[in-house]
């Protein structure tokens, strides 16, 4: 293996209970870039949800043994289709290891993992003003013109 190719070398797996300490730094800096903060149990229950993957499921990538990616989905029915939609809530990927295809690789891991649980459409939100994302969403998926609003219950 060469030295650059040592370097964006990567995994993709599914998340495990295992991963708690290195992937709370990652889930922290998800957090931190849409300025949310959460209370620890619930970040405990979303850690415990995504390693059951029942409901929700989640993905890291690893690279050199680290991990430097994270991707959470989630299926829900749709009155649109006799199946389910995945949603697409989290995706993060660490600053050192950006610019490779490891976004990209997390993004398609949920797409085929939502077709295996019987999906026909992935979807997710962003921020307007995250540019770097959106040039790679611009890539994988359709942008849509939906807007969405928020009502705290």
């Amino acid at each position: 293996m060469s030295a650059a190719s040592e370097v964006t070398a990567h995994v993709v797996r599914p998340i495990r209970p295992s991963d708690r300490e290195e992937w709370s730094p990652l889930w922290q800096g998800y957090l931190d870039f849409y300025r949310e903060e959460l209370p620890e149990e619930i970040t405990e229950h979303t850690f415990e949800r995504l390693c059951r993957g029942d409901d929700m499921f989640g993905f890291v990538a690893q690279r050199r043994g680290e991990l430097v990616g994270l991707v959470h989905a989630l299926l829900h029915p749709s009155t649109w289709t006799t199946t389910s939609y995945c949603y697409l809530e989290d995706l993060y990927v660490a600053r050192g290891a950006r610019g490779t295809t490891i976004a990209r690789d997390l993004i398609e891991t949920v797409a085929s993992e939502a077709t295996r649980r019987g999906a026909v459409k992935v979807y997710w939100h962003t921020q307007e003003f995250n540019g770097a994302a959106r040039s790679l969403y611009e890539q994988v998926a359709r942008h849509v013109s939906f807007v969405v609003y928020e009502r705290e219950l």
